[in-house]
């Protein structure tokens, strides 16, 4: 039976849904893999990409070192994203462990200093990649993937928290 801790719902759930979409982007041509759409980052490609590069960001101010450059703007094929997500998830995942989640932290950007709670973060950048998980759903719904790939945490609780 899964986890009923918040904090390891959402970590272990993160991953495992991002890799459940890249996995199914494997598959793709080229073409569907790059195909445009009027939604979120564009792309399948620039959709998953966008997920990895901020969640890569944000680890990087939980960290509390130089915010890495962008990953969007770069063009990967989805084993390549798979490997990414390999390295960017499990670091987010130990900067959120490394910190109680109730601590500040203050990161500029635009010349504007903002200060959050480290559960926030936590919680913006699950329910970010939430967000865009839905819009590669729908974008792999129109270049034609049966069945969809599995990403609720409904159906990860099912699968019996697969890593």
């Amino acid at each position: 039976m899964p986890t009923s801790q918040p904090t390891d719902v959402l970590l272990a759930h993160f991953h495992w849904a991002n890799l459940s979409i890249i996995q199914a982007c494997a598959g793709l041509s080229r073409e569907q893999f790059y195909r445009r759409f009027e939604m979120g980052p564009g792309s399948l490609h620039d959709t998953v990409t966008h997920i990895l590069g901020s969640t890569r960001g944000w680890a990087d101010m939980l960290a509390g070192r130089p915010e890495r450059p962008r990953l969007e703007g770069t063009e990967r094929i989805a084993a390549e994203l798979s490997a990414l997500a390999d390295e960017v998830i499990p670091d987010f995942v130990a900067v959120v462990r490394a910190h109680p989640l109730d601590e500040l932290v203050t990161r500029e950007r635009g010349g504007k200093s903002y200060t959050f709670p480290r559960g926030g973060v936590l919680t913006h950048v699950t329910t970010h990649g939430m967000h865009h998980r839905a819009q590669c759903l729908n974008m792999m719904r129109h270049v034609g993937v049966s069945p969809l790939p599995p990403s609720s945490v409904l159906e990860w609780m099912i699968a019996g928290e697969p890593k």
